[in-house]
């Protein structure tokens, strides 16, 4: 197999540009081939076995496997996070969401640890980037999936992250009732299941549709805000008194959900934008 025949049969499933990228993405990572290599021809001087690896990873990616599952691996703020199917594949907008955290400034100004929660922590690439990149965080994370917590787990002992994973579902109506009666967190932080399945299903690609966990992506049908909601009465109960609250947003709900956290006792909301333009971001702070 030459470099134009792997890019050429995945172009019929990305197009020309994004199956180059992906070819070459692919190539490096698994068989060491540099650009240099690529274009020199080492691709053909692969063996038998690599061969063999070689197409059944393009049959992987021809059926719109994301690359990210079919190599195992994605990149985040930097670092290298193990993924697979059964944990959303982390995107450059939350890795906005988490520099706007690291660059807040207000963690450097305590002198005790900075208690951060991260609720539906995935792959954990959340929970761990903060613990990696702020010196005074104390880290938990809470999912309900097992597998997520497995992974999160692997993924910060490989990193080297101290983070304290926990099996909790933030829409147990027990949950208020169970945290203790004051507040224990300097910061909350969640990229919840946010897509309205009913409006945005449609436009979707497939995949996203085929492979990510639905769990992950798709708010509780009928009402998809309610993760904002719920996460939002749990903070403005467990957050300390100047504790902030951050969100990544479904553009779609972000006004309602500023109405929401302002009618219920948030001060200073803000929202900020994504690289392309749209509101993804929030940040409130509890009085």
């Amino acid at each position: 197999m030459t470099y134009p025949e792997l890019w050429r049969r995945l172009a019929k499933t990305y197009g020309d540009g994004e199956a180059k990228a992906i070819s070459r993405w692919l190539l490096e990572a698994r068989f060491g081939l540099s650009a240099t290599d690529i274009y020199c021809g080492r691709l053909e001087q692969l063996g038998a076995s690599e061969l063999e690896e070689l197409e059944g990873l393009v049959q992987r990616l021809e059926k719109s496997e994301p690359v990210q599952y079919v190599l195992g691996t994605a990149d985040f703020c930097g670092r290298a996070f193990h993924v697979e199917s059964g944990v959303l594949i982390p995107r450059p907008e939350t890795a906005e969401l988490c520099q706007w955290i690291i660059e807040s400034g207000k963690h450097d100004r305590r002198h005790e640890a900075c208690r951060m929660l991260d609720i539906g922590t995935g792959s954990g690439c959340i929970a761990i980037t903060l613990a990696l990149d702020i010196a005074q965080a104390a880290v938990t994370a809470w999912d309900i999936s097992q597998k997520a917590l497995r992974i999160a787990n692997d993924n910060a002992k490989a990193l080297g992250a101290d983070v304290a994973f926990e099996r909790c579902d933030v829409l147990d109506e027990a949950l208020l009732r169970r945290n203790p009666p004051h507040p224990v967190w300097d910061v909350i932080v969640s990229n919840p299941p946010y897509i309205d399945e009913a409006a945005e299903r449609a436009a979707m690609d497939c995949n996203v549709l085929d492979y990510e966990p639905h769990e992950a992506l798709f708010g509780p049908a009928g009402e998809p805000d309610l993760f904002y909601r719920r996460i939002g009465d749990y903070a403005i109960r467990s957050l300390r008194q100047g504790g902030d609250l951050y969100f990544e947003l479904n553009p779609r709900m972000a006004d309602s959900t500023v109405a929401y956290l302002s009618k219920n006792g948030f001060r200073d909301v803000e929202v900020r934008q994504d690289q392309f333009g749209k509101p993804r971001m929030l940040k409130a702070t509890k009085p």
